[in-house]
């Protein structure tokens, strides 16, 4: 029964497994609308009811899968802390949640029903790829981030020196200055604190100039590794 199993929701090289494949994807699209859906002001009660209809199909179906996968598992508690046991799990988690429940505080959950989303990486090619390139470049990004997270401290306490007697209410303290130092290196700028000294405008064209580089690394790294995603690929499938 297990075998069976596997062949339907694990394989991909038999026309069953390929048709389930389809229907999931389908189903994780048709749950992504109907959400956006539920949001319209105005609606109808009767095109809310049929949302709902929608919404209670789909988690029945994603609730069947996550309960197979767990039964098909040779290590289940493995599966069920796994990235995609726990995104199986997110998936479904919110409807049960709420269900007969009228608490706002509870129902606020439902926006974890956009995990979903990451279910299509298990049955897209080209998105189990990219994972498959995050995983492998997972070193590097920490690396990254960890330096990043340096980076924005180091100018948010530069900033603080230069603004603060000149700024007060924006610059009040380190902690205020790291909006700055974030939207600064991250290059968005949106104009709401900015340096009015000399010594801060010189030390912002400088932060501006590694942040620059900043949004530049990750996407070498990321790019790298896919492309060498797709070779093993490649290389597996010859």
């Amino acid at each position: 029964m297990k075998e069976k199993f596997r062949d339907v929701i694990d394989s991909r090289e038999n026309r069953v497994g390929r048709i389930f494949s389809l229907v999931i994807q389908v189903l994780i699209m048709v749950s992504v609308i109907t959400f956006s859906m539920e949001t319209l002001p105005d609606l109808e009660p009767q095109t809310r009811a049929i949302l709902h209809y929608i919404e209670v199909f789909c988690v029945l179906i994603f609730t069947i899968e996550y309960i197979i996968r767990i039964y098909i598992a040779e290590h289940k508690l493995r599966f069920i802390f796994s990235f995609f046991g726990i995104v199986d799990f997110l998936a479904i988690l919110p409807f049960y949640l709420v269900v007969g429940v009228d608490l706002r505080s509870l129902r606020a959950l439902r926006f974890l029903r956009l995990f979903r989303i990451l279910k299509l990486v298990r049955y897209n090619r080209a998105m189990n790829q990219f994972s498959r390139a995050i995983k492998g470049a997972k070193e590097q990004i920490f690396l990254f981030i960890f330096i990043t997270l340096i980076l924005i401290y180091f100018a948010a306490v530069g900033i603080y020196y230069f603004e603060h007697k000149a700024q007060p209410e924006h610059f009040a303290s380190i902690f205020d200055s790291l909006w700055w130092a974030i939207i600064t290196l991250t290059t968005v700028g949106y104009g709401d604190v900015y340096p009015i000294t000399v010594g801060g405008k010189v030390f912002t064209f400088f932060i501006l100039m590694i942040g620059l580089g900043i949004v530049a690394i990750p996407t070498g790294i990321i790019s790298s590794a896919l492309t060498n995603s797709v070779d093993k690929s490649k290389s597996e499938e010859n």
